[in-house]
């Protein structure tokens, strides 16, 4: 009898605890959970099309595809997947086929990699109404945005109504850092005239540039975005008590989503940016820096909330993380960025100074990653929106000077982008 007593007591304490935890630290209801319990009368009676990968998800697990495949009120007629996969687990960069969801047997169509980043006039066939559910990470060359125009104007072209569930911007909704894209310069890392961190979360920004005509020949999206519940624009990620899942096989924790809207400019060079290592985008450098150096010149800046760390690494592969990295099993000095403060911290600007340094120190070693043959722009333009950057470096211009050229620009587009807040 004193066994059951005590059985009994330990599930309820264990009952109570999952209760308390389940409550006091999910703090933000995401868009998937309120279109389920309040919205599914949207799609009601029509074929639907999901466009996700491994981020669409609720707080429990469960992920979009499988709570709503079976519902006899509508059907699924296709899935589409962005940069690494409905699952998530391909490496960046890496092309993808088209192929069936291997649980649900529905059709999946790769939106990357196939030459079919937009889907087709066939791909959209019987399909009513599309729906987006991707966790973003509130930098303008993240490619799940450009899959969420590009979508938009598939959707708008064809006559079908486009859905949003809204998901937190990691890095809060309040910072507005680095040049407004220059059309000269649009491509799959930046299709419109916004920053590099922009301030909004993914249904925010689909708001934007539906509303303001920014799609090709000016089509509006019959648009609806589902907005989460208990999000604040001064929130973290990590404040809002959601689990992280990784949105990209190197976006691996709060600290790499922090640090990667100015660390991503080291993708433009030949310096390695980090791949291949535990931590991508927090790690830099190559075989012909001297790290101690290198360390103590960006720590006299004294930028702010950030300290610079002398150190060495070998990048290698990484199932299905990193394939072939900068400098594969080469050992290279470099720096670790650690992060003081995160509210303080600027990231445009400490990836200009990286840069800055790394061309004022080493410039005979030091190289922009040379244009591609397809579109023979310098990669760095492309990330940055900007020639600027390499322009003025390769001038010696300190970032001060850079940034200062940008803020007319980040003028008017914050006054449109105020428009457009739902929180």
């Amino acid at each position: 009898m004193r066994f059951f007593i005590l059985l009994f007591t330990f599930l309820f304490n264990l009952s109570l605890f999952s209760q308390v935890t389940n409550n006091k630290h999910i703090k933000v209801k995401l868009g998937i959970e309120e279109f389920i319990e309040n919205h599914l009368d949207l799609i009601k009676g029509k074929n639907i099309g999901i466009i996700t990968n491994h981020t669409g998800k609720l707080p429990d697990g469960r992920h979009i595809v499988d709570i709503l495949n079976g519902n006899k009120d509508f059907k699924i007629k296709a899935l589409f997947g962005p940069e690494h996969g409905i699952r998530g687990d391909a490496p960046d960069g890496k092309s993808l086929s088209h192929t069936t969801d291997e649980k649900t047997g529905i059709p999946v169509y790769s939106l990357y990699g196939t030459g079919n980043n937009k889907p087709t006039k066939e791909m959209l066939k019987d399909i009513d109404v599309l729906i987006y559910d991707i966790q973003d990470i509130g930098a303008r060359f993240y490619t799940f945005q450009s899959t969420l125009f590009l979508c938009m104007e598939a959707a708008a072209e064809e006559k079908i109504k486009f859905i949003v569930l809204d998901r937190p911007n990691p890095i809060t909704g309040i910072r507005i850092e680095g040049a407004v894209l220059d059309d000269s310069l649009k491509s799959f890392v930046g299709l419109h005239k916004i920053p590099v961190v922009h301030g909004l979360t993914i249904g925010e920004l689909a708001k934007l540039v539906n509303e303001e005509g920014w799609l090709n020949n000016g089509v509006k999206a019959d648009l609806i975005v589902i907005k989460m519940k208990g999000w604040k624009r001064n929130m973290w990620y990590d404040d809002t008590g959601l689990p992280w899942v990784k949105p990209s096989p190197n976006m691996m924790n709060m600290n790499t989503a922090i640090v990667y809207p100015g660390l991503c400019f080291i993708e433009g060079t030949n310096v390695s940016e980090g791949r291949g290592t535990s931590n991508p985008f927090e790690i830099i450098g190559a075989p012909f820096i001297d790290k101690d150096q290198f360390a103590k010149t960006l720590n006299s800046y004294k930028l702010k909330g950030v300290e610079f760390e002398p150190i060495k690494f070998t990048p290698t592969d990484i199932l299905r993380v990193t394939v072939d990295p900068k400098y594969d099993s080469i050992e290279c000095n470099g720096i670790f960025i650690h992060i003081k403060d995160r509210n303080k911290f600027e990231p445009i600007k400490t990836g200009l100074y990286i840069l800055y340094t790394l061309k004022k120190l080493y410039s005979k070693d030091f190289k922009w990653r040379s244009p591609s043959r397809s579109t023979s722009k310098y990669f760095i333009d492309l990330l940055a929106g900007t020639k600027d950057v390499r322009l003025l470096i390769d001038e010696g211009k300190k970032p001060e000077e850079i940034m200062k050229r940008w803020e007319k620009d980040l003028q008017k587009y914050n006054k449109i982008r105020k428009k457009y807040l739902l929180y």
